[in-house]
């Protein structure tokens, strides 16, 4: 009867061990997926974020020497824009005298001033100029207002 106390208790032991090996793994699973999405709203919002995935042994995480704005001007080799949106747009409608698409617009910002352009923002600024009277939309294509 003895050796069955000892394996009854041994066997009690591994499962309240295995209860608490149970507790702790989703202890971590719930944190990894709150670092997962903090990690995908950092890289959302322009952070490059240190990435949380598996690395190979003895290679230690990089960690962010350079704010976002500074890597992207040493990875892509430009400035930051000195210019708004809403004046690049009016510059470059005023450089088409025939006018200009939105699409080419958006082409336009990108090339001429390395602007990176969200078509809706483009869109809310042409939108600005146009009810403050700068801008007109005929044909599906902008153009500086005619002058009364």
């Amino acid at each position: 009867m003895a050796i069955l106390d000892q394996i009854g208790h041994e066997k009690q032991r591994i499962s309240q061990r295995l209860k608490q090996l149970d507790a702790e793994h989703t202890k971590l699973s719930n944190q990894l997926d709150e670092l997962a999405i903090a990690e995908r709203a950092l890289q959302r919002f322009g952070s490059k974020a240190v990435a949380t995935g598996r690395r190979g042994k003895g290679r230690p995480a990089r960690t962010a020497s350079k704010t976002g704005a500074a890597k992207r001007k040493a990875q892509n080799g430009h400035q930051t824009p000195s210019l708004s949106l809403n004046d690049a747009a009016l510059k470059a409608v005023q450089a088409h005298a025939k006018g200009l698409s939105a699409n080419d617009l958006l082409s336009y910002l990108s090339r001429e001033f390395g602007l990176t352009v969200r078509p809706n923002h483009l869109g809310s600024a042409l939108q600005r100029h146009r009810r403050a009277g700068r801008l007109e939309n005929r044909d599906q294509r902008w153009h500086l207002s005619r002058p009364n």
